[in-house]
């Protein structure tokens, strides 16, 4: 993952130019090696007027702004809104709020700041704590690594699987899921590698057919080359989403989750949402759909705290893919 990295007085010089030439903001962005959202952001910033760009003005703009913002702290009113937003309305992490707000507003605000801001709520009886992420979880001994639950027919190993899908540099290597409800609902998750985007649909019961039906659903209108699930046997119908998806489908090793990883740590911020014992059947699909929706738009330190949905466009902008989600 490549850093941001703030523009030096040398690249807004070459700005200027480029500029008063009249190059469009992608030419600008290609001579300088930088994203053309950098190149935007800048004009939007730090232009003097509509038609004119000056280097050393726009330097002294930006020092200014990062001076400005050094001086903030967790007791300003627009930044404590900001943090109240962002943890009450998407359950992001402090160190998701503060490099969002670094990356989209310039704001610089360590995590440790706002985890100690959430400290001081919490001793004075405040509730933001709650909607912070826990990850303490039960573990129970795994006696041997034998998978007992049966066998899959046609089950192609995660050993088999291109050494492609590791390296995460492509777009539509998939990991899939399912999240177990109270009774029989439960929820089948399915995980991009590369973008971490996340897809969730219901079934009503955890059968193959069910998912199966699930996961082609929700692949409907992505790019899919791979998917990788653990060996549960609601995976057992691989075959229908390979032959409906033109794809490869491999299983981890029984008992290896972090074959997984993606999916396993989507699954527990699922879990914010839906805790254990939750009964599925009482969820509706508006209610999972919002859920996806805030996964998709939570920032992601990988991803220089751009979110699922904007890698994903990018990456399906450089395939000339529709970017329809």
């Amino acid at each position: 993952m490549t850093r941001f990295r703030q523009l030096t007085i040398e690249e807004r010089y070459h700005i200027q130019f480029h500029f008063e030439l009249g190059l469009s903001l992608r030419q600008i962005a290609k001579a300088l090696n930088r994203a053309a959202s950098t190149i935007s952001r800048e004009l939007r910033r730090n232009r003097q007027s509509p038609c004119k760009y000056w280097a050393p003005m726009a330097q002294d703009k930006a020092d200014d702004r990062r001076k400005n913002a050094d001086k903030q702290r967790i007791t300003d009113a627009w930044l404590i809104e900001q943090v109240h937003y962002y943890l009450t309305q998407y359950q992001w992490s402090p160190e998701q709020i503060s490099g969002y707000l670094a990356r989209m507003h310039s704001v610089t605000v360590s995590h440790e700041w706002i985890y100690q801001y959430l400290l001081r709520d919490k001793a004075q009886g405040g509730e933001l704590y709650k909607h912070l992420r826990h990850k303490v979880r039960k573990t129970r001994r795994r006696y041997g690594s034998q998978d007992r639950r049966g066998r899959i027919i046609g089950r192609v190993g995660i050993e088999q699987r291109p050494d492609v899908v590791d390296t995460r540099q492509r777009l539509g290597d998939w990991e899939a899921d399912s999240v177990q409800g109270k009774r029989l609902a439960t929820l089948v998750t399915l995980v991009e590698r590369k973008t971490g985007l996340s897809r969730i649909r219901k079934v009503m019961r955890s059968t193959a057919e069910l998912t199966a039906s699930a996961m082609i659903d929700a692949f409907s209108g992505m790019v899919v080359k791979s998917t990788t699930s653990d060996n549960g046997k609601e995976f057992s119908h691989h075959h229908k989403v390979s032959q409906a998806m033109d794809c490869s489908f491999f299983f981890a090793r029984p008992y290896h989750s972090w074959e997984r990883g993606t999916n396993e740590n989507t699954n527990g911020l699922i879990r914010q949402y839906f805790p254990k014992g939750t009964a599925f059947e009482d969820v509706t699909d508006e209610e999972i759909q919002r859920v996806e929706d805030k996964l998709n738009h939570r920032p992601r330190k990988r991803h220089g705290f751009q979110s699922p949905l904007e890698m994903l466009k990018a990456e399906k902008l450089k395939l000339g893919v529709a970017v329809n989600t």
